[in-house]
Order: C-alpha cells, then sequence, then structure tokens
C-alpha cells in the first residue's frame, strides 16, 4: 500500500529538519528562510515494529522486512496559499495526492529562527493552516458544480451522488468548519473520499519543542494537544532537532543519548506509529525461514484482503489461511509448538484479521 502523510506546516518550523531526521537523510534542505523546499522530497520509512523482531528471531528469519509508509516533505504554506500566494497552489496539490496530513506547529523560542508571521503562536500558525486548506477546498468545489448537474441532466445517478456531498461539504466549509466535521453515512464514504477535500484528511498535530521539552512538552505544545483533542485529531510532542542529531548516531550511542533526555525511544518512533494508526492501519505477519514481514492492511480487514496485499491471486483464489495470534507465537516458542499446542487456527473468508495475526494463506488459482 502507498500511504503518504504530507508534513505541512508554515516556513521556518522544523519541517524539513523532521523530515531529515526520519528519512535519516539529508534530502531535504534545512535552511533558515522560507521556501527552501521547493519540490515535495518523499521519504520511504520502515514503521518501528518490536514484534517483527521478536518473530524473526523465534523462526531463524534470514532477513526483515518491516511495513512502509511514505512521508512528504511538503514546503511552507502562507496566508493566501489558497489564491497562490507564496507557492501555494503548487503545494496545495502535492498534499490533495496524501492519504494524511502532519501539521507541524512550532513550540519552541529561537530569536536565530525567523517566524514568518513575527511571532511564535501555533495556535495562530494552525489557524492559518486550516482557513488556506478550506478555502482552497471551497474553491475546487465550486468549480465543479456546473460540470456537476450537466451530467445529472444527463442522468448520471453517481453524479447526483457526488453533488450531494459537495454541497454537505460546502456547508460546513462555508460555516467556517473543515469537512471533516460533516456527518457522511457510512454508504457515502467511498465517494466522499473522491472529492479529495483537504480538510477530510485525518490529522496527526507535531509539537515541535526544544531539546529541553523533548519528553514532556511545554505549554505551546499543551495548547495544540488541547486544539487537536477538540478537533478529535491525534498530536505527538518531538523535537525535530534533537531527533535529526539522535538519527546520525549508532544503537548504543543512541540509547545513551535517549537517556540522558529521559526518553524510552526517538520520538520518531511515535510519529511513524501514530501517522500509520491515523491511517486506520494495522498489521499482519508472514514468518519461515526466508524473511519475517509485516504487511499493511486496513483495520476490519478479511483474510482474503490481507492475502491480497501479497498478490492479487492470492485474494482471488483464496482458500483458507492459518492462522495463530501474536502472543500465542511467542508463548510457545514458534509455528510448530504453538500448532502443536492447538493455536493455530484455519480461518475462511469471513474472517477478520487481527492485529499482529501470523498468517499463512492458502489459495488455488
Amino acid at each position: 500500500m502507498a500511504l503518504k502523510v504530507a508534513i505541512v506546516g508554515l516556513p521556518n518550523v522544523g519541517k524539513s529538519t523532521l523530515f531529515n531526521a526520519l528519512t535519516q537523510t539529508a534530502a531535504a534542505q534545512a535552511a533558515n528562510y522560507p521556501f527552501c523546499t521547493i519540490e515535495p522530497n518523499v521519504g520511504d520509512v520502515a514503521v518501528p515494529e518490536p514484534r517483527l523482531d521478536k518473530l524473526a528471531t523465534l523462526a531463524g528469519s534470514k532477513e526483515i522486512i518491516p511495513a512502509r509508509i511514505n512521508f512528504v516533505d511538503v514546503a511552507g504554506l502562507v496566508r493566501g496559499a489558497s489564491k497562490g500566494e507564496g507557492l501555494g497552489n503548487q503545494f496545495l496539490a502535492n498534499i490533495r495526492d496524501c492519504d494524511a496530513v502532519a501539521f507541524v506547529a512550532r513550540c519552541f523560542q529561537n530569536d536565530d529562527v525567523t517566524h514568518v508571521e513575527g511571532r511564535v503562536d501555533p495556535l495562530a500558525d494552525l489557524d492559518i493552516i486550516e482557513t488556506e486548506l478550506m478555502l482552497a477546498d471551497i474553491d475546487s468545489l465550486e468549480k465543479r458544480i456546473p460540470n456537476l448537474e450537466k451530467r445529472i441532466r444527463g442522468g448520471d445517478k453517481e453524479g447526483a451522488t457526488t453533488l450531494r456531498l459537495l454541497k454537505l461539504a460546502l456547508e460546513q466549509l462555508h460555516a467556517g468548519r473543515p469537512a471533516f466535521t460533516a456527518k457522511v453515512e457510512p454508504e457515502d464514504q467511498k465517494a466522499w473520499r473522491m472529492l479529495q477535500l483537504l480538510t477530510a484528511k485525518p490529522a496527526l498535530y507535531v509539537c515541535n519543542v526544544d531539546e529541553a521539552a523533548a519528553a514532556t512538552g511545554n505549554a505551546l505544545s499543551a495548547k495544540v494537544f488541547e486544539r487537536a483533542a477538540k478537533d478529535g485529531a491525534k498530536s505527538v510532542v518531538i523535537s525535530a532537532q534533537i531527533e535529526a542529531e539522535i538519527a546520525q548516531l549508532g544503537p548504543a550511542e543512541r540509547a545513551e543519548f535517549l537517556e540522558t533526555l529521559g526518553l524510552v525511544e526517538p520520538g520518531l518512533n511515535r510519529l511513524i506509529r501514530e501517522a500509520y494508526a491515523l491511517l486506520g492501519l494495522q498489521t499482519y505477519f508472514t514468518v519461515g525461514p526466508k524473511e519475517a514481514r509485516a504487511w499493511t492492511i486496513p483495520i476490519g480487514a478479511t483474510a482474503p484482503e490481507g492475502a491480497g496485499v501479497i498478490h492479487t491471486d492470492f485474494e482471488k483464489g483464496f482458500i483458507c489461511a492459518e492462522t495463530i495470534a501474536y502472543d500465542d507465537f511467542v508463548k510457545f516458542g514458534g509455528e510448530s509448538a504453538a500448532a502443536q499446542a492447538g493455536k493455530l487456527r484455519k480461518e475462511g473468508k469471513a474472517y477478520v484479521v487481527k492485529d499482529g495475526d501470523v498468517m499463512h494463506f492458502h489459495f488455488n488459482v
């Protein structure tokens, strides 16, 4: 699954520094002036998964292949981006192509790092970004109405559904509310997603703090967390500068550095996992001597759908899935012992895959 999370924020809030740390590269130019990132940088990042390492050890797997997620470093938005200010139109298109948005909020004071608005106020920054995305959504939706009405006059039933949802979104947006606040019925969810609304995308608020606040956050990040709870979004505290330094260290040095900061793990691990959960994803595993691998599926996926992420033939010719829960696999020391203990189950087409299932598929094409 080619899943993308856009890293979005005003200029000089730490987006590119965060991206560099995520990808452990210097692919994104991090500099102290607006628009230093012109083209969106894309980083393919492994999802931290301690369970996979444990499974690989038990199975003697030669290779470990984690699940992955893409982060897109989008250049800084500014007030008026929806009208093309800065490089707005291009950047808004980059966001539209992503599945979720990570809003980076500047929660640190540093006179050496300029702020495009001349002050440090993360809530005001978020308001600017949200407003620009809402205005862009309004402009996009209103431009579609004439064509939709023409299609409906020609008897297009799908067009009628799209127009109804479009008006539902516009009702929220014109009232100053992002599209995610609209109540959308389950049967309309697919058509709703097809609208590609910027303000309907799942949101993660990333509070970029200084080193002293890396473990516990600060007063500014507390305000962002309160805003996230109100908006129904997820939030995480991270120090992008510290994470960039951690990313360059070896395992032993990294552990020692984290301990001095009062951190159990890098903040990036939390960020990646939160982004993964934000997209409504979960993981199942395939394990053997050759490789131990994590596979990404939506929460609620059935066994055939899970098989389909490996290969479409697996889903088309699905017969059954041999399944062992992760805890049972570990408790009994591997597949063979778990099976002897009666913990291996054969599941059919209706089985809903659980997070952490260790699976082997039988199929016939």
